[in-house]
């Protein structure tokens, strides 16, 4: 339970990138900030206006623009985007991040089975997809930075979670929209590849965010801090070698977690076939 309700966008090189106006988003603002990043903010929550306002102040160094937008709403985000790029002149780095942790009960005992509430797989999964495809269609239009072997157009990373890669009982939805994550990450990574595009995911454990309930579940919790999270991202961003990468985000600890091996050599040969025929 580890995401927030926000995210967002901003240039590399002299103007790194940014993320939203709460929870992880905020630590990773604060982060790209420091570096004197044009960050453009974004979140379904108005109030991060007055946040970005706060964050102008506090880093002189830095711009902010913030922008309200829903990511579970393709219109809205797409318009979104168009805007940043036309006001900005490029993307270079994204951060899907914004995600809920409101799990909807899989009610078991109904005498008629009522239909399952999908939000969570709306906002942390379809969302995601959406703010991928937008940010290959705009960080395609960038050169690739030369000195960078291979070489980058631009970034994204997407914010899963380590409930995405371990089993994670108490919540079976959220823990679905995070593997779904995970899985889309490592399967577009080849084909983002061709078109010099690094794509990576974040699955941070325990981090104290305003997401949970109440701040006492984390009493009980080992919880990890938000440097280490801003150091994940940093490694991401600054190593253009990088992609399809899954960084576990733990302790003081970043630890790329590699994908499950073949069950078998005949799955190797034909998960390789299928990538040679280019369908499936």
């Amino acid at each position: 339970m580890e995401t927030t309700s926000g995210e967002g966008w901003a240039q590399r090189g002299s103007n790194p990138s940014g993320c939203g106006a709460s929870g992880i988003g905020l630590g990773i603002t604060r982060s790209f900030a420091e570096q004197g990043a044009h960050i453009s903010v974004l979140d379904v929550n108005t109030q991060g206006a007055e946040i970005v306002k706060s964050l102008s102040s506090e880093y002189s160094g830095a711009r902010f623009s913030f922008f309200k937008a829903d990511i579970s709403n393709w219109d809205e985000l797409a318009a979104v985007f168009a805007q940043i790029h036309q006001e900005q002149g490029r993307i270079d780095v994204v951060m899907a991040n914004a995600g809920i942790s409101k799990e909807p009960r899989l009610t078991m005992d109904e005498e008629t089975p009522s239909k399952p509430a999908l939000h969570t797989l709306d906002v942390n999964l379809v969302g995601t997809v959406y703010t991928v495809k937008l940010a290959i269609h705009y960080i395609k239009k960038n050169a690739v930075v030369n000195g960078a072997t291979p070489g980058s157009r631009g970034c994204i990373i997407c914010t899963a979670s380590n409930a995405g890669l371990y089993a994670f009982g108490v919540a079976p939805l959220y823990a679905a929209s995070k593997s779904g994550v995970i899985g889309f990450v490592r399967a577009l990574a080849l084909q983002l590849e061709r078109e010099a595009i690094q794509i990576n995911a974040l699955a941070p454990a325990v981090l104290e965010t305003n997401i949970a309930p109440s701040k006492d579940l984390f009493k009980p919790m080992i919880v990890t801090p938000m440097s280490t999270l801003t150091r994940g991202v940093q490694q991401l961003v600054s190593d253009p070698s990088l992609t399809g990468q899954i960084a576990e985000i733990h302790g003081q600890s970043v630890t790329l977690s590699e994908p499950p091996p073949y069950v078998d050599e005949d799955t190797g040969k034909n998960i390789a076939t299928f990538w040679s025929l280019g369908y499936a």
